[in-house]
């Protein structure tokens, strides 16, 4: 699949599974050769503006990088093509929630908006974990501002690259225990998914459904993901 075909997905079905789950899967959008080279370039130290060690935050094991600007193009181009679809079930999730807050149809002015907000650091990121590596539940918020979905593209392909680290979504409810899904994805497939909380649909309006997502641990191998987060940081 062509990036320039995200268009043409099935937009309708993808923000209906948003609406009911908190998170879509996407078809294959990256080919093996796309994967191949966004792991490449994982030791190029000079893309990046920041490494984290996980174990060293106690935020699991494993370690990832924040791309720094000028995003290398095939980032760039997904991160620009997959905006504005989101942003417009974004805005039907603001306004179910009664919440004044609109995103603008095109990621540049998103991207302007961040940076008048003094969040002007750059978010997509590459994830990299070996056997017994995970990620702890968590959420991406680097400021004031932040969009309401994100995606993550997979890079490896499981059973041949790795086992066990499935993505892991866990939502909150109220008056009621967690619920958690396990995503176990292709190589080149996606999810689009809740930065921070989903709309749902109670008895006085829609209230927020707190989620955070993860990656359980890894039996084998070594896996590598693509994060694409529209906000920016600080």
């Amino acid at each position: 699949m062509k990036l320039a075909d995200l268009a043409n997905l099935d937009w309708k079905e993808i923000e209906a599974s948003l609406w009911q789950r908190g998170y879509a899967r996407l078809p294959r959008l990256l080919t093996a050769a796309d994967c191949a080279a966004l792991v490449s370039l994982y030791p190029r130290r000079e893309l990046f503006r920041s490494r984290i060690e996980m174990a060293r935050y106690r935020f699991g094991v494993g370690d990832y990088q924040y791309f720094d600007y000028p995003l290398p193009d095939i980032v760039r181009e997904l991160r620009a093509r997959s905006y504005p679809p989101l942003a417009t079930i974004a805005n039907r999730w603001m306004e179910a929630l009664g919440d004044e807050t609109r995103f603008p149809a095109g990621l540049p002015e998103f991207t302007a908006k961040c940076q008048a907000a003094g969040q002007t650091k750059a978010t997509p990121l590459l994830l990299h974990y070996e056997t017994g590596g995970y990620n702890c539940l968590h959420q991406d918020l680097y400021g004031d501002l932040a969009f309401p979905l994100q995606l993550v593209c997979f890079l490896s392909e499981p059973e041949a690259d790795y086992t066990g680290g499935d993505f892991l979504l866990v939502e909150q409810r109220p008056r009621a225990q967690s619920i958690g899904h396990a995503l176990h994805a292709r190589r080149g497939e996606a999810v689009v998914f809740t930065t921070r909380y989903r709309p749902v649909k109670g008895a006085r309006g829609f209230y927020r459904a707190n989620i955070k997502h993860g990656v359980s641990p890894l039996l084998s191998g070594a896996r590598y993901t693509l994060g694409i987060i529209y906000h920016d940081a600080r």
